[in-house]
């Protein structure tokens, strides 16, 4: 039995070990965007932002995106209402005639599973631009952000034109673990999405900052066959566009162009959020991310199930004659797991300017297994709250 448990634990490392030191060699390959001399590069841009129940956040939002160094091309801003019950569609309609308006329940008049995808669906039939530039209503945009993207689609390559860019995205970081903490774990995600998406392993973005072809979107029949599930509007899109243009799908790679949003406040929503996102776990047709989720998973849930069993019988195991308990082999791979983690997320916390968090990130390690189990199971089994919006 002692044998059995060592050798999981050991291959389920070595595979994970593999994993991470694989992102960080792709992530050191990305190539950075960089604007020389204030570029500016043509194209007829539309960016949308769904907003639910925003009031506190969406003017913020607004005056980012209308902020913009961008000068090449006018560029238009669509807000699409998704049923607020407070002032949200107000404080759009103050800005006159800088921002597009649209009402979804105009639109709708039975309840749908997907609210923002059907949000973003009808906000690009009633577009003008060429791309589509999609943010949320609780993000801040920075300056170049439009500069930045609009370079991204001006490549000459006609065989394998870019239709896709997934840029970065960074919560904003405040003096509370709960903050720090999701901060951490977000980064950790941006830095697989940029790795994944560079050598094209797996579909990975995030709808708080991503662009992509119109003509494009409707070539692969936009939401068609994923309208039914709640989330998804980004990643379940992309790999749809992937499998038609699986060259032309890039990462941003440029601090310039680094959407900033809130972390939640609160442990519930946190973890209503993190539903959320693994809910779309078993949905993916692109199994290559299935099957590295399923290594996380796993390898999470073994190194929570180690130390409760050292509770029942703390095993004496030997190995090459060098005898030590279950409970030190745990220990070691906690360590060995974080060591590497650090290694993989050092680059990237340089690139979003947040290596001061890494201090923080061994005292997150032990929570961070915690979360990712529950997470990861009711995702699949669970339930979760969002925008007010009860989800199964």
């Amino acid at each position: 039995m002692q044998l059995i448990i060592v050798s999981i634990s050991l291959v389920l490392f070595i595979s994970y070990a593999a994993l991470i030191l694989y992102y960080r060699r792709s992530w050191a390959g990305i190539t950075p965007t960089n604007l020389f001399n204030n570029q500016q590069v043509p194209a007829k841009i539309t960016v949308i932002i769904p907003a639910r129940n925003e009031e506190a956040n969406i003017s913020h939002c607004l005056n980012s995106v209308l902020n913009q160094t961008y000068t090449a091309s006018p560029y238009e801003v669509i807000v699409i209402d998704d049923f607020s019950t407070d002032s949200t569609a107000a404080i759009v309609k103050s800005y006159g005639e800088k921002i597009k308006l649209i009402s979804l329940k105009d639109q709708i008049d039975s309840p749908i599973n997907s609210y923002k995808k059907k949000a973003i669906e009808i906000a690009i039939t009633q577009s003008t631009g060429d791309i589509i530039v999609i943010t949320d209503a609780d993000c801040i945009v920075p300056a170049t952000w439009l500069q930045n993207i609009a370079l991204c689609f001006s490549d000459k390559d006609q065989t394998d034109p870019t239709v896709f860019v997934v840029a970065p995205v960074a919560f904003s970081v405040e003096n509370k673990f709960i903050h720090i903490f999701q901060s951490l774990d977000f980064m950790t995600l941006q830095g697989i999405t940029g790795a994944s998406v560079y050598k094209k392993i797996h579909s990975m973005c995030n709808g708080a900052n991503l662009a992509y072809s119109k003509k494009v979107f409707y070539e692969v029949n936009g939401f068609e066959g994923i309208d039914h599930i709640a989330s998804g509007d980004d990643m379940l899109l992309m790999h749809k566009i992937f499998k038609r243009y699986p060259n032309g799908i890039k990462f941003l790679k440029s601090p310039q162009a680094i959407v900033s949003t809130k972390p939640m406040d609160t442990l519930k929503a946190f973890f209503h959020q993190r539903i959320r996102w693994a809910s779309k776990a078993d949905k993916y047709d692109d199994k290559r991310i299935f099957i590295v989720l399923m290594l996380v998973y796993f390898f999470n849930v073994l190194l929570l199930i180690l130390p409760l069993q050292c509770l029942l019988h703390n095993y004496q195991l030997s190995i090459l004659n060098y005898q030590f308990s279950l409970f030190s082999f745990w220990i070691v791979l906690l360590i060995c797991k974080t060591i590497i983690e650090l290694f993989f997320l050092y680059p990237v916390a340089t690139f979003f300017n947040q290596l001061k968090l890494l201090w923080w990130f061994p005292v997150a390690q032990p929570f961070h297994i915690l979360y990712t189990v529950i997470a990861g199971w009711l995702g699949k089994f669970g339930n979760y709250q969002w925008k007010e919006r009860k989800v199964k």
